[in-house]
């Protein structure tokens, strides 16, 4: 039984049936072992047109032609279809195959051989067919076995790295399993090849970068499914087997079929364990943060989940996605990923996720307080990373807001998560920072609890005090918003006003006078400044 799923031609020649007719081989000696995979007898001339390659051809020569050009041809288109090997039965058409057929057959590397003995074509084709049969049930024994010694390892409390192993040692050759977007997960080297596995990875990294696209040559590349089933489209990740210390064969495509559905439960289970702890953990700070806890149980409940952060201060952390992704994404992935990044960082972390609100709350045990800028660097950049590489950040969606509140003890964390999380409300729609400081939003989170608490009052407000400039800016060029804006935000400073507006001075001047004409406002009045920053600010929420 050939691995490939066939028999090979010299199997077949071994089989009584053709063994009965004396077969003699009488050109591609050397290419016996080339895989049968369907016999077919026929006496047409056009026969190559009717297979598809891998055929053994039995045929009486009747379709062969008498001229040597006919033959020549015949021959040829058969080895261009690819077929194992063509069986010439000697009898009335050929006594002796002639010389042109058999040259012919050489030069193009296909078998033939020729039977001094009549056969039954019928009872070979049974035979034959009945070989290759019992070959497949065999592969598929071989890949159930497989499949049982997965099931058997992983219901004994193994898991991934397990399943890898059992399936390099089946195909003799290093396994990995990676993410749809081609980042390691897990490795695993066969017991019989030294090939050390992650030496192998970084060298298909290599041929990766240097080709744009198409798997290794001889590798086998199988999805494992995600959440959606089988046809759904949906891959949680991907098996792929290196042909490094040896050929691989479709029964090792067969097991590894068999193990990405068990790998499948597995990741999804796996999945769902994390996204309920990291849940457990955002219900934790959320009632927090709500005063649902009283702050001399929580250390003790923090305890249980993992969070020692000794005495120093307690530094809560929100971050808030775009409203406009969808609450059903991969958080547990979310939640991995971030925790990864965090890992760098070198504090105690507890981090949690709360889908519905789109929010990742954290509080991070300090040394001192004077750490806090550092720390918050480091766990903004780490939060940013993980969300990345969750998938959770598309083009179009506005980036995550991250909001770093004020340190200090489990009382003071309660306010401080509380703060931070409506502040990260409040925070969406500002100019993009690597992270905000919650004490210096204040104004801001006072306009967005005005807005979302009092209705009509905060359009109104912004109405009345930039309103005439908002309709200019509808119909009229140049706009005057931001003018008055960077104006505002250089505190009156002409000149620096001037400069990040690239205007010159009698510009600016100008555009000043027409804002002020059309506000019916003194720009140099205390009051009116005032007003018109907090209705700029305001205006985000009312848009």
């Amino acid at each position: 039984m050939d691995n490939q799923g066939g028999i090979t031609v010299q199997r077949a020649l071994e089989l009584p049936g053709l063994h009965g007719g004396l077969p003699e081989v009488v050109a591609g000696a050397d290419r016996l072992h080339r895989t049968v995979r369907w016999v077919h007898a026929g006496e047409v001339p056009n026969i190559a047109s009717l297979l598809k390659g891998g055929e053994l051809l039995l045929t009486t020569g009747l379709g062969l032609g008498t001229r040597p050009a006919e033959q020549r041809a015949f021959v040829r288109r058969l080895a261009d279809r690819g077929i194992a090997a063509l069986v010439v039965e000697l009898g009335p058409r050929f006594s002796r195959l002639p010389a042109t057929i058999v040259e012919t057959a050489r030069s193009a590397g296909l078998p033939l051989v020729q039977l001094h003995r009549e056969v039954p074509f019928v009872a070979v084709t049974e035979e034959i067919h009945t070989e290759i049969v019992n070959g497949h049930y065999a592969l598929l024994r071989q890949a159930e076995e497989v499949h049982r010694q997965c099931t058997e390892a992983l219901l004994g409390g193994g898991g991934v790295p397990q399943v890898l192993r059992i399936l390099a040692d089946f195909t003799a050759n290093p396994v990995f399993l990676e993410t749809p977007e081609g980042q390691l997960l897990y490795a695993a080297g066969a017991e019989s090849a030294p090939a050390d596995p992650l030496q192998v990875w970084d060298g298909l990294r290599g041929q990766r970068a240097a080709r744009e696209s198409g798997p290794p040559t001889g590798a086998v590349l199988v999805d494992v499914p995600g959440g959606g089933g089988p046809g759904s489209g949906s891959v949680r990740a991907r098996l792929v087997l290196l042909a490094v210390s040896g050929p691989l064969s479709p029964v090792h495509r067969m097991a590894a079929d068999r193990a990405a559905g068990l790998l499948a439960v597995v990741l999804m289970q796996a999945r769902q364990e994390e996204e309920l702890a990291a849940r457990g953990r955002g219900d934790f700070l959320t009632d927090l943060a709500e005063g649902r806890i009283a702050a001399e149980d929580a250390p003790a409940q923090a305890r249980v989940l993992g969070f020692k952060p000794g005495d120093g201060p307690l530094l809560p952390v929100v971050m808030r996605l775009a409203s406009e992704l969808s609450p059903s994404g991969n958080w547990a992935l979310l939640a991995r990923a971030v925790l990864e990044e965090l890992a760098s960082v070198g504090v105690p972390v507890l981090l949690g996720v709360r889908p519905v609100e789109g929010r990742v709350p954290l509080l991070l045990g300090l040394r001192s307080e004077t750490e806090r800028t550092a720390v918050a660097d480091r766990v903004a950049a780490a939060l940013r990373a993980g969300v990345e590489r969750a998938g959770l950040e598309r083009a179009g969606t506005h980036p995550p807001v991250v909001v770093v509140g004020v340190a200090g003890s489990w009382a003071a964390a309660s306010a401080g998560l509380r703060h931070a999380a409506e502040t990260a409300t409040a925070a969406q729609g500002l100019s993009d920072r690597p992270w905000y400081d919650a004490r210096r939003l204040d104004i801001d989170l006072l306009l967005w609890r005005l807005h979302h608490h009092g209705d009509t009052v905060l359009p109104a407000f912004v109405d009345r005090a930039i309103g005439p400039l908002r309709d200019h800016d509808r119909t009229s060029r140049p706009p005057l918003l931001p003018t008055l804006e960077t104006y505002l935000a250089h505190a009156g400073r002409k000149a620096e006003t001037a400069r990040e507006l690239h205007l010159n001075r009698q510009t600016l001047y100008n555009r000043l006078a027409r804002i002020s004409e059309l506000l019916g406002t003194d720009l140099d009045d205390p009051q009116t400044v005032l007003a018109l920053s907090l209705a700029l600010r305001a205006r985000r929420h009312t848009t």
